[in-house]
């Protein structure tokens, strides 16, 4: 049984979010952990309060939390439910990047997903502004579902990649498995100026063919431009309705994050977004 974490502020893109796990794992047997953190919902109203006050405060969100998150199992568990999903809730005295990451080591979770907007419009506050945070820091596959995204089955996946990355087995199990049971196209992109391959290069790539063999593979390369611009041509292109992306030092996706255009592609971006990870669990 696959282990999957929906963080959630309780607004309706997170709400958006939990249904497209719903739709997209339909046919596996799932456990789904509902997670709130709400530490900054304490402190943030007591910063200098004393600790009793803060105590006193904390029972009381953890009690509100609770009672929101089972009102929230309530609309989506459906009637009748699937029997091959569970729901747990989990209210979480944490902030939201520390809560996920400690909780996807406590229960090995296969993978996060999580809406791309919140709640409120604050930047410092807004659920939406801890997407990027969560790509880069949480040791877990990340699926970003966009705002007013209506279910697809992944037909058709791109994966732009350099083939520098020692791919993990188990992140691209993860993949293989998704893909598979969609007959999905998988489209290896690699966007370079340079004919050939390196043999380390080589290695990976065959590594990622070996191991992508449910799906069908398509490996591709575009001249160096833009890359954003690039990588969103050909979602029009091949009609993905899936982006998947690695996520490792010195990779193109951590170029990305630190020169902030991350932030234009993921306005731009209207598909899922699912990053990888190739850090040690």
């Amino acid at each position: 049984m696959k282990a999957i974490l929906i963080p959630t502020d309780f607004s309706k893109n997170a709400l958006h979010a939990l249904q497209y796990a719903q739709e997209l794992f339909k046919c596996e047997k799932i456990c789904f952990f509902v997670l709130h953190a709400y530490s900054e919902e304490v402190y943030g109203q007591y910063k200098t309060a004393e600790k009793e006050s803060i105590e006193k405060l904390k029972q009381e969100k953890k009690e509100q939390t609770q009672k929101k998150l089972d009102a929230l199992l309530g609309t989506v568990i459906g009637t009748p439910p699937n029997p091959l999903h569970n729901f747990e809730t989990v209210p979480c005295f944490d902030n939201l990047v520390d809560g996920i990451n400690d909780f996807v080591d406590e229960m090995n979770i296969d993978m996060v997903v999580m809406g791309t907007k919140g709640e409120t419009s604050n930047h410092k506050t807004t659920f939406g502004s801890y997407t990027v945070e969560v790509f880069k820091y949480v040791k877990c596959p990340v699926l970003a579902v966009p705002e007013g995204f209506e279910y697809q089955p992944p037909k058709s996946i791109l994966f732009p990649t350099d083939y520098l990355l020692p791919y993990k087995r188990r992140e691209l199990k993860l993949l293989d498995e998704l893909a598979g049971k969609f007959k999905s196209k998988v489209h290896c992109l690699y966007i370079t100026d340079f004919e050939g391959l390196s043999p380390r290069q080589e290695d990976n790539k065959l590594f990622l063919e070996n191991t992508l063999n449910r799906p069908y593979l398509y490996f591709e390369t575009a001249p160096i431009r833009n890359k954003t611009e690039v990588i969103l041509e050909h979602i029009e292109k091949k009609g993905a309705e899936m982006l998947v992306m690695m996520n490792s030092r010195h990779s193109f996706f951590e170029d990305m994050l630190y020169r902030s255009t991350v932030d234009l592609l993921s306005l731009k971006i209207k598909i899922p977004f699912l990053v990888m990870q190739n850090l040690k669990r």
